[in-house]
């Protein structure tokens, strides 16, 4: 199945979306990340170039290059460092989740929730702050977390799968 028919089922059904991805090999992992990131990158170019028109004193190539070393350098750095952490805590807890899972997990669900952060990129760029943008970034937090999670257990799962007690 494409990448986008997946993004779309995982809104319908996450958990078994994300396990059948599991066996994911690392570099599709990464380059899946570095791909999101672009789009999370692209997805704040509305709101930067309405701030930039709304106060000239930081350019928007300023404000772009800002973003683009926090979204595309910085934040898989950040990503992988969160899914280790949550992988050994899991592993700690008694839960049957590798690292390649606890990373899957999380990049897939960024990935996942990336049409949600391009509206709410829209919604900041065109509209602004005000119920609209809380409304849509509330949304695509609840779908993270729910995404994620779903993940989590999904791959926690399978042959040779221990339960807490």
């Amino acid at each position: 199945m494409a990448l986008v028919p997946r993004i779309l089922s995982t809104w319908r059904s996450p958990r078994a979306t994300v396990a059948g991805l599991r066996g994911m090999a690392e570099p599709s992992m990464l380059a899946l990340l570095v791909g999101t990131m672009a789009v999370y990158f692209v997805a704040q170019w509305p709101g930067l170039a309405r701030a930039a028109q709304l106060d000239p004193s930081v350019p928007l190539n300023a404000r772009l290059g800002g973003a683009l070393l926090g979204t595309l350098f910085l934040m898989p750095l950040v990503v992988l460092a969160v899914a280790g952490i949550v992988g050994l805590t899991a592993r700690a807890a008694g839960l049957a989740l590798t690292g390649a899972g606890s990373r899957l997990a999380l990049i897939w669900a960024l990935a996942a929730t990336a049409p949600a952060m391009l509206l709410a990129g829209l919604v900041r760029g065109l509209i602004g702050p005000g119920p609209g943008l809380t409304l849509v970034q509330t949304v695509a937090g609840i779908a993270f977390v729910v995404f994620w999670a779903a993940g989590l257990q999904a791959l926690s799962r399978g042959p040779g799968a221990r339960r807490a007690s």
